[in-house]
C-alpha cells in the first residue's frame, strides 16, 4: 500500500456491538416472558389452593333451631342446641352442635326472643332457674332477668340477643336464629370472626 493512501474507514459501527444489543433485548424478553409463563399459573394454583382459607366461617348464618310449637305459651325460656355443618378449610364435618340458645315467646305467640347461652363475663354456659325466673351463670354468679338484663354479678353486659325469624315450611312454623358468638369480658357486643 502506498504511503499516501490511508486505510478505508468503516461506514457503520462494528457488527459485534449491534449483535450484542439485540442479543441483550432478546434475552431480556425471553426472561420476562418465561417468568410470566411460570408466575401466572403458580398464582392461579395458589389462589385455588387457598380458597377454603379465604372463605368466611359459618358464624352469623341463620340456622333452623326449633319448631315454634316447642316453646312454652307462658314465655318461659327453653334451651335448644344449634346444629350446623362445619367446614374447616378443606374438611367438611357432619352436622354437629356449635352452640346453644335460649328461646322464649314474647308479647304475642308468634314473636320469639333468642339469647346466646354464653355468659358475657368469661364464657361459661348460663342456665335458667325456673323457680326464681332468672338466668344464672354457675361460674361467677352473674344473674340475668328473663329479658337478659344483668341483675347482679360481674357480667359487663346483659345476655347477647340473637336475631331470629319465624318461617313457615308448609307443615308448621320453624324458628331460625342468626347464630353468633361474641367476645366476652367487654361492655360492647362484638361478634367473633
Amino acid at each position: 500500500m502506498p504511503a499516501s493512501q490511508s486505510p478505508p474507514l468503516p461506514s457503520s459501527p462494528p457488527p459485534v456491538a449491534e449483535d450484542g444489543r439485540r442479543g441483550f433485548f432478546a434475552q431480556a424478553s425471553a426472561v420476562v416472558i418465561g417468568g410470566l409463563l411460570v408466575v401466572c399459573p403458580f398464582l392461579a394454583g395458589l389462589s385455588v389452593f387457598a380458597d377454603p382459607l379465604r372463605r368466611k366461617s359459618g358464624n352469623g348464618q341463620f340456622l333452623r333451631v326449633a319448631r315454634l310449637d316447642a316453646l312454652a305459651e307462658d314465655g318461659a325460656p327453653r334451651r335448644f342446641p344449634v346444629v350446623a355443618d362445619r367446614r374447616d378449610a378443606w374438611t367438611k364435618y357432619p352436622p354437629a352442635p356449635i352452640g346453644a340458645v335460649f328461646l322464649r315467646r314474647v308479647k304475642s305467640p308468634a314473636q320469639v326472643e333468642a339469647f346466646n347461652v354464653i355468659c358475657p363475663h368469661l364464657g361459661c354456659s348460663v342456665s335458667f332457674n325456673a323457680p326464681r325466673d332468672i338466668f344464672q351463670c354457675p361460674c361467677h354468679t352473674s344473674a340475668f332477668d328473663v329479658e337478659g338484663q344483668v341483675l347482679s354479678g360481674p357480667s359487663p353486659r346483659g345476655l347477647d340477643t340473637l336475631e331470629c325469624e319465624i318461617r313457615d315450611n308448609g307443615s308448621g312454623s320453624e324458628i331460625w336464629v342468626k347464630f353468633e358468638n361474641f367476645h366476652t369480658g367487654r361492655t360492647d357486643k362484638e361478634p367473633k370472626a
